[in-house]
Order: structure tokens, then sequence, then C-alpha cells
């Protein structure tokens, strides 16, 4: 089979250029196109040289449906609005788009679901890392072992410069631990507490967002019973492994049926 080519959404930011690294370091990927938001500083510049690689011959564009014409798939981790209308424009040539953008809303969701239904072949999640998606399923396991005497608590940081909060990967594992238990995130998530709150109620899951300085990623899902504290952590120390995981999301999904997958299914841990 020949290299799977991949477009590269936002490539002139810090993931845009990680991933341009990361495929020059995957046997059977290229970088097709490298695509930048109109009015950048950076169109026209060299995607390798950003990277550190040096010259590759592919500037980056803002000319999506360009670039989009000559690719096999995208990888995304761009903001949402960006995303959902790249959706639109890749999912009627079926081009594989992995996306890690986080923070979109209940309508977001829905055209991206909507794509996928139409024939677009999509994989989806808070966070590609392995490690992310690993603790999602250990979350999910002990979350369905324990009962609700031990209350659930997603604590998370970032660096200063994230524009959302709760973290999509905050979120992916408080979705998990809702799933374990068997009940909906959305009517038992607790995003924030101040003042005179009264007594945490039995089955919430709680939400704690920190942010400051360089921070890549940092998770810890607490499970705190009575006389005893259960806790599963994740750090993350370099963007690459976002990378890593978001380009075996693509060659895994080449050849896929259309539809809307996670890192679980990529991962084979639907099951766990």
């Amino acid at each position: 089979m020949s290299d799977m080519r991949l477009v590269i959404a936002g490539a002139g930011g810090r993931m845009g250029r990680t991933l341009v690294k990361a495929i020059a370091e995957t046997k059977g990927l290229v970088v097709a196109a490298a695509l930048e938001q109109a009015g950048s500083p950076l169109l026209g510049q060299d995607c390798g040289e950003l990277a550190g690689l040096g010259r590759n011959g592919i500037a980056l564009t803002s000319e999506a449906p360009a670039a989009l014409a000559q690719a096999d798939g995208i990888v995304d981790f761009t903001i949402p609005a960006a995303t959902v209308d790249l959706v639109r424009k890749a999912a009627p040539a079926r081009l594989v788009h992995v996306i890690g953008t986080t923070g979109f809303s209940p309508d977001d969701e829905k055209a991206i679901a909507a794509a996928a239904a139409a024939g677009a072949v999509i994989v989806k999640s808070g966070n590609m890392s392995l490690g992310v998606n690993l603790l999602a399923a250990l979350v999910r396991r002990v979350a369905r072992t324990l009962d609700d005497s031990f209350d659930i608590e997603v604590l998370e940081m970032h660096h200063n410069k994230k524009i959302d909060a709760p973290s999509g990967t905050a979120l992916l594992l408080g979705r998990a631990a809702a799933e374990g238990r068997g009940i909906d995130l959305d009517k038992r998530s607790v995003m924030t507490r101040q003042g005179h709150t009264g007594a945490r109620k039995a089955g919430d899951i709680g939400f704690a967002t920190l942010r400051g300085g360089s921070v890549v990623g940092e998770h810890n899902v607490m499970f705190a019973g009575p006389a005893e504290r259960i806790e599963l952590a994740h750090k993350a120390e370099d963007r690459m492994i976002f990378a890593r995981g978001a380009l075996k999301a693509a060659l895994w999904a080449r050849g896929q049926k259309p539809g809307l997958y996670s890192m679980a299914d990529v991962l084979g841990l639907k099951d766990f």
C-alpha cells in the first residue's frame, strides 16, 4: 500500500509542528499539505523548517479545498469552529479525519456525528495518547467496581495558554467514570464549587481545573471512600505522545468503514 498522505491542520501551532516532525519519523506516512488560518503571518513558510527538520517543500496554506484534494486524511488539533468547518469539507471526499480538538459545543458534536453518519471516517478523542486512554479504561473499571460510597473527583492542570476548561482529557476521564457507574455525566457533574455549597451529593463527579506555566498536561482521578483513597494519574511530558497516538489512529482508520470512532476503538479497549 502506498504511503498515507496527511493534511496537518494548524500546522504552524505547537501541535501542528509536532505532528509534522512525528510524520517524518513514521513509516507509511507523508505530509500532503499544511493548513493554517487565513491571515496567519506563517502562511507561505515551509512546514518542515517550522518543525525544525529543514525544508520539505510544503508551504503553509489557507486553501483547504486544494489541500484536501491531494490527501488521504487530515489530522486536526485546532479549535472547534475550524474543526467543524474542516469536517464539512473533508466528509464528501470520505477522508480519514483524526480530531484531537477539544471544547466542542453540543451543536458541534452533532455536526461531527452527522458527517460520520453521512460517510466520513472520523476518529475523535479528547486525548490521543496511549497512556491516557489506558487510564480511561482503568477509571471505567474502577468506577464499575466501587459503589457511590467512593466519591469521584477529576483534577487537571495545563499550561497557561490553554483556552478550554475542563480539558477534553478531564471530560474523557469523567465520562469513563460515569459509564462505569451507569450515570449521565451531564446530569451528575460538578464543574465549580464556591461559597456555601452544602454537603457533597453521593454519586456526583467533581472537576477541578488548574492553569499555569508550561505544563503539557496532568490528570488525576481520585476515588475517595471511607478511610481510604485510590488515585489514578497520568502526566504528559512531551506533546509527541499525542502526535504519535493521532498518527496511529490515522493508519488504523485507513480502510475502516464510515463512522465515528474513538481511541478506545483504535486500541481495542472498548470491552475492557
